[in-house]
């Protein structure tokens, strides 16, 4: 399945023109608030020079990368959580998002009005976190209500997530997200099993415009708490972004050049998603393809192999790998053998980041 990703701001944070920008998808765009009525969503490839490479090298009938997935909602406001907005209306569809890329408005236009006022990312952070985790307080406190009631039986687990659950409602209710409360795996499980939106993976995403002195000194304050946070940020020119992404490719990559720009937005904001995600890519070579795919770091061999197929999993005997470098400077699998990259590996082997792999299995 596609990484995917939700893009969460206050209205008029620009957040269907960084979609735009990232996908092409061409989501309206307005200067009013709650342009975006249905959710937006995009799903477009990840760029991978590696596997460019090895699809150059081996002139595959097909080659398949990764894919990403982005949801934009309705813009939040103060009192989403209570049903304030259209925003709130569509938080459930944030709930099955890997990680939250939450978009902060620095830019400044006369022309598009901010709902709060003046410009100012860290309170806008501030607003978006507190209707999240008040979001995520009711659906805490509607479990807790149903696990009270299981617990009574003398259910020693439902007991365990009671107590957990309690210091979710205690922090929520605190104002706090619950990102310090995770370390514990039974509290983590829990969390991913709710689908809690505090609990999730989330980097800002600070929208910006020409610069100045003034927005300089907001990205350094957000760089600084994100860090703070543990949380990456970065910085994209959302409307320069999409109409760049409007020319034809030529004349783009011209621009881009003359602007300096080193990586297009879908290439920042995918490196640090994967960043912040801690994923890895393999690789496979199966007759005439060759395609990515991504696990979390750590993963060892047999379960990427589930990633494959099931049956790959369930009859693991060992992974023939070679790194994609290797490869490429072999030439070929059959001359990477015969010069002994091709390594071999067990059930207890952590898939690396630019591994090729061939899984041997039994049926």
């Amino acid at each position: 399945m596609a990484l995917s990703i939700g893009l969460v701001g206050l209205p008029n944070s620009g957040k269907s023109t960084l979609l735009n920008a990232l996908t092409g998808l061409r989501a309206a765009t307005a200067s009013y608030p709650f342009t975006t009525i249905e959710p937006n969503v995009g799903v477009v490839p990840v760029e991978d020079k590696r596997l460019d490479q090895l699809s150059e090298l081996l002139r595959p009938e097909r080659t398949v990368g990764t894919t990403v997935e982005f949801v934009d909602v309705a813009g939040l406001v103060k009192g989403a959580s209570r049903g304030e907005g259209l925003g709130a209306q569509f938080l459930g569809h944030l709930r099955n998002v890997d990680a939250i890329a939450m978009v902060l408005r620095v830019f400044q236009s006369a022309d598009v009005v901010h709902t709060l006022g003046g410009i100012d990312p860290e309170r806008d952070a501030e607003v978006l976190w507190l209707e999240l985790g008040l979001a995520d307080l009711a659906v805490v406190q509607r479990r807790l209500s149903n696990i009270r009631q299981v617990a009574r039986s003398g259910d020693k687990e439902a007991r365990q997530e009671i107590g957990v659950l309690e210091r979710f409602e205690e922090a929520l209710g605190d104002r706090s997200v619950l990102q310090g409360l995770l370390a514990d795996d039974f509290a983590a499980q829990t969390a991913r099993g709710m689908q809690l939106l505090t609990a999730k993976p989330a980097m800002y995403v600070l929208n910006i415009g020409e610069e100045g002195f003034e927005q300089a000194g907001q990205v350094r304050r957000m760089t600084e708490m994100g860090s703070a946070e543990n949380r990456p940020v970065c910085s994209i020119f959302s409307q320069r972004e999409d109409e760049l992404n409007q020319l034809d490719p030529a004349e783009a990559r011209e621009y881009r050049e003359l602007l300096e720009m080193s990586e297009n937005a879908l290439n920042v904001l995918v490196r640090t998603a994967y960043s912040l995600l801690d994923l890895r890519t393999f690789f496979t070579i199966d007759g005439p393809e060759v395609r990515a795919w991504t696990v979390v770091a750590g993963t060892k061999a047999p379960a990427a192999a589930g990633k494959i197929h099931s049956d790959f999993e369930r009859g693991f005997i060992r992974a023939e790998v070679v790194d994609w470098r290797e490869l490429v400077e072999a030439g070929s699998i059959a001359s990477a053998r015969q010069h002994g990259r091709v390594r071999l590996e067990g059930k207890e082997y952590e898939v690396r980041d630019g591994d090729v792999i061939h899984f041997r299995f039994a049926t």
